[in-house]
């Protein structure tokens, strides 16, 4: 059949009977590209979240910005008055704020897909012959990214003003992936919140809820040693805690083999529930 009849038929013209046998014939013969793997779509759907950032450089602030301005303003407001010195601070400091940062721009997971799902985008997406988990896995893989930058910002300006990691470029590379890890399973929490709730602004306001808490009640900014026992029994059992002890180690040459076993425990558990949670929504959406 000629291009010119396939336009033809294209803008609303009706073919003759065998033309349009013609055309059958060949849409039927033509061989249909493979199923694509569940890496290769999920993969396709993390650069799309990836040309996003692109597209909308100012999505960028919260990862490069906001983390400066973190690392800058605790270490020279608390420095002095916690640890007697900005310097010895810093080494106190950074891991953990890298823990706070990072945590705290997962919940930008669960705006995304919101933010799709009030557009429509999503209705394309379940119809598509794909691994049906790809739109959500592509999500968090793009934000790792976001993740990776946010730490590497973060590092650089703690080591312009004075962290030295004692457990060298090994131990920082350690702590980072644990941190990326924890936060990818993390971020299935507020992918659950993306389908749950109508809009973006209560996926932020339900994420500020639960974040706030769980980073400041913790051991990033200070030691639990000082605060109340019914505290220190919520601070010392907060995966955040976990978290931030794990890195702080990891980052200073030492392997804390507990507080890792109960990060990476927590992370299976994040995903495990709420990765099992966000798909069952996403199915019957």
């Amino acid at each position: 059949m000629s291009t010119a009849s396939a336009r033809t038929e294209m803008e609303g013209v009706v073919l003759a009977e065998p033309d349009r046998e013609r055309l059958a014939a060949l849409l039927v013969g033509r061989e249909r590209p493979p199923r694509p793997s569940a890496l290769s779509a999920s993969m396709t759907f993390g650069r799309r979240a990836v040309l996003k950032i692109k597209h909308v450089p100012e999505q960028l602030f919260d990862v490069t910005a906001f983390p400066i301005m973190l690392v800058l303003m605790y270490t020279y407001l608390f420095g002095g008055a916690l640890a007697g010195s900005t310097a010895e601070y810093i080494q106190f400091l950074l891991p953990g704020i890298m823990v706070m940062s990072v945590v705290m721009i997962t919940m930008y997971t669960g705006v995304a897909v919101n933010t799709d799902i009030a557009k429509g985008v999503f209705d394309r997406f379940r119809t598509l012959p794909i691994w049906r988990p790809a739109p959500m896995v592509g999500y968090l893989l793009g934000d790792v990214l976001r993740y990776l930058l946010a730490s590497a910002v973060m590092l650089a300006v703690g080591t312009a003003i004075g962290f030295r990691p004692g457990g060298g470029v090994l131990g920082v590379l350690a702590g980072v992936a644990l941190l990326v890890v924890f936060s990818f399973a993390f971020s299935w929490i507020w992918t659950m919140f993306g389908l749950l709730l109508r809009s973006e602004k209560s996926v932020m306001g339900v994420s500020m809820m639960v974040i706030f808490p769980l980073t400041f009640l913790s051991n990033v900014f200070v030691d639990p040693g000082t605060m109340p026992g019914w505290l220190q029994a919520f601070v010392n059992n907060s995966p955040v805690t976990h978290l931030a002890t794990a890195v702080r180690g990891l980052t200073a040459g030492e392997w804390p083999p507990a507080d890792i076993a109960w990060t990476l425990g927590w992370s299976g558990v994040l995903l495990g529930v709420f990765g099992a949670v966000t798909m069952r929504l996403y199915n019957r959406m």
